[in-house]
């Protein structure tokens, strides 16, 4: 599941900030998904960042988890829902890439 290739024609839309324990969006700690077309890019900078992801909406129990450290990064495909737990010392941002142009469209769908 991480990993997933980025199609080589799509670009970068969107970058975030770089994101800490103290300044994270609550949505990113809590069940959301990339929007349709839209793949995630995760890329820690410092301490860790853990991407749980979950098979639907509904699951309570994630069926990926994965660690990702200082220098990793790791993709989120189209419509995959997912959220994440920082270490204290986290530091990441998040590259949004499609092969459309996206001004204004919302990337991610937190849950419902």
């Amino acid at each position: 599941m991480s990993h997933l290739r980025i199609p080589k024609n799509w670009k970068i839309q969107r970058s975030t900030p770089f994101f800490t324990k103290d300044n994270v969006p609550a949505a990113l700690l809590s069940h959301h998904n990339t929007a349709e077309g839209v793949f995630g890019q995760l890329c820690v900078m410092e301490g860790t960042v853990t991407y749980y992801g979950f098979a639907d909406e509904n699951a309570t129990e994630p069926e990926a988890i994965i660690a990702i450290h200082a220098g990793q990064f790791a993709t989120s495909p189209p419509e995959y829902w997912h959220r994440v737990e920082l270490s204290n010392d986290a530091q990441f941002n998040i590259n949004f890439w499609s092969n459309k142009d996206k001004t204004g469209q919302a990337l991610f769908n937190a849950k419902k």
